[in-house]
């Protein structure tokens, strides 16, 4: 049977606990029982209302620490001065003193970064706005800056805050935003792009990775785009317009003739009627899963339809989620479950869903560089491919061991575990549940955790395992339970 292609919403009274689940999962990070159920109460409109329009839920407990803005600041003019000197004089006391200077600014702002990873990863886990977080999550993978490249970590926390400022807003904002932005700038060396000497780096990537896709436009085009973005440039932190160096005349980008500047240029871009079907296809792969390189009926049906939802509502990105996470292709029984989770979604999703303690941020924020998916730093500009891509032989090793270590605080070079390592109880799992019996424990874990039946043969020994246990269920049986779901390969998925 084929995936329903529609947009169209599913009836309210097809709008179950599994649905809840998926959808608290898609555009959030998962929940536990009772959060589940209360947007199930909730009904398809105001659930899916409730996590669109995010902006009226307060944040503030969440706070945000205190960072330095001025770690990498530019060289002061006297400094320079002597480093010039130096050089001439062959000071070599002077040189060395000059380099340990910078070499221990970029030490601070490395830890500076570590801490900014951690303050993020965190808000991932707490927020009661989880879509503004995974919204986040895509555009920094799809407008892909890296710390390694720009070392400085306060340019890449107001990037970021950038795109939560715009997460569920206008994609027209971003992309207008994206040429102004200092890390961005730095990041594809738009600083030394100047009328004399045009850098072509940022004009190909906003065509070719944010705006429209590769094959849809001409070597000319990225000459010409490239001069419309000459000038644009940065002022320590800030965005800096330098007149002098802009080109200030007539150019053409595909077709289109004026003398644009970089807001122009955007603006053509957005006019193109590949852009609407491009940024469909990154909210399809981020929400709803993986596309085939030659995408099936059902997916290119639906994505057309995103697209065109798109153009109707000129880029506001709320409607269209919100046409999404109602509709029946959201919802289908082949689109749910069917996705692999991203390092994040496996980690945040984890605590969220069962409620674990968050553990060690630094051990947390090493597990998902070794799930392939380090914060504040997408391997290329191209961001993370995601998908399938996530998952190898080694990335489900450190899967499956952050998964045991959330639940029972066990490392995986540690023997066994223990009550006081576990630090936590997850009989909350089975609160409420009429007749405590060895099946009915593994049917409701495996639908918060799966979300699906098992074969038989797969869900017996689960049965078995508790079954085997005198005591009853204790927590200690539940930890033990959750150990042996979330290390099943339908875990990853969601």
């Amino acid at each position: 049977m084929a995936v329903n292609p529609s947009l169209a919403p599913i009836a309210p009274a097809d709008f179950g606990m599994p649905q809840a689940r998926h959808l608290l999962h898609r555009a959030g990070f998962g929940g536990t029982p009772k959060q589940i159920d209360a947007v199930h109460e909730m009904g398809l409109d105001g659930a899916v209302n409730f996590l669109v329009d995010y902006d009226n839920i307060d944040v503030s407990h969440l706070g945000t620490p205190r960072f330095d803005p001025d770690i990498m600041k530019p060289v002061p003019p006297e400094q320079r001065m002597a480093a010039q000197a130096a050089r001439r004089e062959n000071d070599k006391a002077e040189i060395e003193r000059l380099r340990m200077l910078f070499l221990q600014r970029q030490a601070q702002d490395l830890t500076q970064m570590r801490r900014i990873e951690q303050w993020w990863l965190s808000r991932m886990i707490e927020s009661p706005r989880p879509l503004e977080e995974k919204l986040t999550l895509l555009w920094h993978g799809h407008f892909a800056t890296n710390h390694r490249t720009i070392h400085d970590s306060w340019l890449m926390l107001e990037q970021n805050r950038f795109f939560r400022q715009n997460a569920a807003g206008n994609f027209a904002d971003l992309a207008r935003g994206i040429v102004r932005d200092p890390a961005m700038i730095h990041f594809l060396n738009n600083d030394s792009n100047r009328k004399m000497h045009p850098n072509e780096n940022l004009a190909r990537e906003l065509m070719e990775l944010f705006t429209l896709g590769e094959g849809h436009y001409s070597e000319q085009d990225i000459k010409e785009g490239a001069r419309a973005l000459t000038g644009n440039t940065a002022d320590d932190n800030d965005f800096a317009f330098n007149a002098r160096a802009h080109d200030t005349g007539e150019k053409t980008i595909l077709g289109q003739r004026g003398t644009f500047d970089g807001e122009g240029f955007v603006r053509v871009l957005l006019n193109r009627p590949e852009c609407p079907l491009f940024i469909a296809r990154k909210l399809y792969r981020h929400f709803v899963g993986d596309i085939n390189v030659e995408p099936d009926p059902a997916q290119a049906a639906a994505i057309i339809a995103l697209a065109k939802s798109l153009v109707e509502n000129r880029y506001e990105l709320r409607p269209v989620l919100k046409t999404l996470f109602s509709s029946k292709h959201f919802y289908d029984p082949r689109v749910m479950g069917s996705m692999v989770k991203s390092p994040a979604q496996l980690l945040v999703g984890t605590v969220r869903t069962l409620d674990t303690p968050p553990r060690d941020l630094d051990i947390l924020t090493e597990a998902m560089a070794m799930m392939g998916q380090k914060l504040f730093d997408p391997p290329s500009v191209a961001g993370w491919d995601g998908g399938r891509g996530w998952i190898n032989t080694s990335t489900l090793f450190v899967r499956q061991n952050v998964s045991a270590y959330l639940v029972a605080g066990k490392l995986p070079y540690e023997d066994g575990w223990s009550r006081d390592s576990v630090n936590y109880s997850p009989m909350f799992v089975i609160e409420g549940l009429k007749g405590v019996t060895p099946a009915a424990v593994v049917d409701r874990t495996l639908s918060l955790l799966i979300g699906a039946e098992l074969p038989p043969e797969r869900r017996a020994p689960l049965v078995e395992f508790v079954n085997s246990r005198k005591a009853g269920v204790t927590p200690d049986v539940m930890v033990g339970l959750l150990l042996l779901v979330t290390a099943m390969p339908e875990y990853q998925l969601c």
